[in-house]
């Protein structure tokens, strides 16, 4: 395998296990069963139908849109990385986006109006689901890869 197929392999993996734990959570959860995990750590289903901590709430049509012209530079930068830290990265953050995106069209009734399901619950902290972990995770190794030089995004081609 090619080390620029890594990162798009990395991407559809992660879309994968995050509508697999959604599907898991809403099968599972929809009653209002609350599985505690470990500490403050909990499973317990929510919905939203804005962006971050529950803001911009019924805007899930013009959030869509964004996401996928988002992740069309995301996929770009991340096919012309030379350095496989920033590649994984914006593959994170592109998966996480598409995760959400699926959700918004394939759980409402309307065009995009779905509701992004969020189960993971720290109690302290708003609830989250794999996607918005990828994207944490994916910026914050970005912002590393700047810090550290590794930041070659645009820079030539492959």
């Amino acid at each position: 395998m090619t080390p620029a197929r890594r990162p798009a392999l990395f991407l559809v993996a992660l879309v994968a296990l995050d509508q697999l734990t959604k599907s898991w959570a809403v099968a599972s959860l929809s009653d209002g069963r609350v599985v505690h995990v470990l500490w403050t750590l909990q499973f317990a289903l929510g919905f939203n139908s804005g962006i971050a901590f529950s803001q911009a709430q019924g805007m899930g049509v013009l959030v869509a849109i964004l996401a996928l012209v988002a992740v069309a530079f995301l996929v770009r930068a991340m096919v012309r990385s030379h350095d496989p830290l920033p590649a994984i990265a914006y593959a994170m953050v592109a998966a996480g986006a598409l995760g959400n995106v699926c959700d918004r069209v394939f759980r409402g009734d309307g065009f995009l109006d779905g509701h992004v399901v969020d189960f993971i619950d720290l109690q302290w902290f708003p609830s989250f689901n794999v996607a918005d972990a990828a994207i944490t995770v994916g910026v914050v190794l970005l912002i590393g890869a700047m810090l550290t030089g590794r930041h070659d995004a645009g820079r030539g081609t492959p």
